[in-house]
């Protein structure tokens, strides 16, 4: 995770005989389109899970007669065929028919020198469908600037993704392993912003 210092980098990776990130209509992701595909790995992976014969069906999946597993992260590959991981599906926002990977932003938002922690939710908005919302634990000391991490996101990604609002926390509440909890801080923007009218 970067913390506000701007020397952290995502790890990156390449395409190989094991790996493969497939569009949502079906076949492979073409290097340097810019398309998002789910990423599907096969080799050494486990046969299922314990008991779960639904969510094992969910995740391994057999693909022209070989077995991946698909455990829900999205990606884009680039024209040298290295892999951009976005992130996973299961937290990815929609806004106005558009898709938003909440970590994208968050790394965003992290290299900023007053951030020290940042999480992305999507909240529910009448025009928007979710509405991008940024919970941001600053540097200590640092004022949270709202225009100016909006304007920060948006030199640096496409407009929709830039939240539509800012929100200090106290603590981003990151767990031992660095999980955040998503549903816990979605639910109190949720309220934060309905508490201030929007």
């Amino acid at each position: 995770m970067s913390t506000g210092t701007g020397g952290a980098s995502t790890a990156s990776f390449k395409l190989s005989e094991h790996t493969r990130v497939l569009a949502e209509e079906g076949g492979d992701v073409e290097p340097g389109s810019g398309q998002a595909g789910m990423l599907a790995r096969s080799g050494n992976i486990p046969v299922g899970y314990y008991k779960d014969p639904e969510k094992s069906a969910l995740t391994f999946r057999i693909l022209d007669g070989v077995r991946y597993s698909m455990p829900g992260d999205w990606a884009t590959v680039e024209a040298d065929g290295t892999l951009r991981l976005l992130g996973r599906g299961s937290v990815c926002i929609n806004t106005a028919g558009e898709k938003v990977f909440p970590e994208e932003v968050e790394e965003v938002l992290k290299e900023h020198a007053s951030v020290h922690d940042a999480v992305v939710v999507g909240v529910a908005d009448e025009r928007w469908g979710e509405a991008v919302v940024a919970m941001v634990e600053p540097v200590a000391g640092a004022d949270l600037d709202e225009a100016g991490l909006v304007g920060h996101v948006k030199a640096k990604l496409a407009e929709y993704k830039a939240p539509k609002r800012v929100l200090a926390v106290s603590t981003i509440g990151r767990a031992a392993n660095g999980k955040v909890d998503y549903a816990r801080l979605k639910a109190e923007a949720t309220d934060r912003l309905q508490a201030a009218g929007r």
